[in-house]
């Protein structure tokens, strides 16, 4: 087994650190057991379906347990159907600017109604004329989805009791007909996109090693107090907070210390199962990273196999841990257990 470490000196670049928008997302898949899928049933055919507990209360959305003696609710009560069902705002806040994940495109408000027969409110957009329109008391009025799915949002939204017509609402629902009954099998599952938009700046030396595995290289960087190498490099050290030392440039080759294969498919997944991620310790670090390894059967990856980094092409490369489009084998016999039995 060969490693080679190169230390690198790299003086303040004049560079500012590397920044990128992420929006990881995905989509939760659940059933809705018998409360929440009358709630959702009713939505989709065009009606508000509560529960009632033990006090009397009618909760809307539906609660699932009781909240005074914990025991599962069965007593629906349906709030209202069709046109004319109608609330009052308890509490909103304004949106002045929606962004894409809103399924408004002008200015709105999100409120807390209370429904005429319900104890409890339920969060939904309010589209108003403005801010000066809105107030905690109103009377608001609720408007259906032209299409509805079995999902809160099949209320478009609320407007003021005494809009007129179809105007406010974005046109997204029609007071003048009542919605109608689908007459499909109760819903059972809802799925619901979670995502989040954020702006990630990473720190210097991360910015540092971006800038070198785009270029093909790997870099880390050594303790101050001791002889570990960290990939990726840290700016402090993780164990003491000192500031990290020298730079060090370690190899794309490295050993398999522990793994996992996946076998069950999943929505968004770029690989067909079985696959292999791994924990790699790469030669001159002290600190393994994780990665997929393929170019061989799932079955063949072991721990102690050596691999090698397969690059994306140069013209095509991130600044990202996606250079490495993966690891394959190196065909070399495996490595001593004793050089990654601490990095298990």
């Amino acid at each position: 087994m060969t490693s080679r470490e190169i230390v690198v000196d790299i003086t303040p670049p004049e560079e500012t650190v590397l920044s990128a928008s992420l929006s990881p997302a995905f989509d939760y898949t659940r059933s809705t057991g018998p409360v929440l899928g009358a709630f959702f049933t009713g939505l989709r055919d065009g009606r508000l379906v509560g529960v009632r507990d033990s006090a009397g209360a009618v909760h809307l959305p539906p609660v699932e347990f009781d909240p005074h003696t914990r025991q599962a609710l069965s007593e629906f009560v349906e709030i209202g159907s069709g046109t004319g069902i109608e609330g009052v705002v308890v509490v909103w806040t304004w949106v002045p600017e929606p962004t894409d994940v809103h399924k408004h495109d002008s200015p709105f408000a999100w409120a807390l109604v209370r429904f005429d027969g319900a104890d409890t409110a339920v969060l939904l957009p309010l589209v108003a004329d403005g801010p000066e329109a809105v107030s905690s008391g109103m009377r608001v009025r609720l408007k259906w989805s032209a299409e509805r799915t079995g999902t809160i949002h099949d209320i478009a939204c609320v407007v003021p009791a005494d809009a007129q017509g179809t105007d406010q609402g974005d046109n997204q629902g029609d007071d003048d007909e009542a919605p109608q009954t689908s007459g499909e099998d109760a819903v059972t599952m809802v799925v619901t996109p979670i995502g989040v938009s954020v702006t990630h700046t990473a720190s210097p030396a991360e910015s540092e090693f971006l800038r070198a595995i785009v270029q093909g290289r790997l870099l880390g960087r050594r303790r101050s107090n001791g002889p570990e190498v960290y990939v990726p490099p840290r700016d402090y050290c993780p164990s003491d907070g000192i500031a990290m030392g020298e730079y060090v440039e370690v190899s794309d080759i490295g050993t398999v210390t522990t793994f996992g294969i996946v076998n069950v498919p999943f929505a968004g997944q770029e690989i067909n199962p079985p696959y292999v991620t791994a924990y790699i310790l790469l030669d001159g670090s002290d600190v393994p990273i994780q990665h997929l390894v393929l170019g061989c059967e799932a079955s063949e990856v072991r721990m102690g196999m050596r691999v090698r980094a397969v690059w994306t092409p140069e013209s095509e490369r991130p600044a990202s841990m996606k250079a490495i489009a993966h690891f394959e084998p190196t065909g070399d016999p495996d490595a001593d257990p004793d050089t990654y039995a601490d990095h298990l």
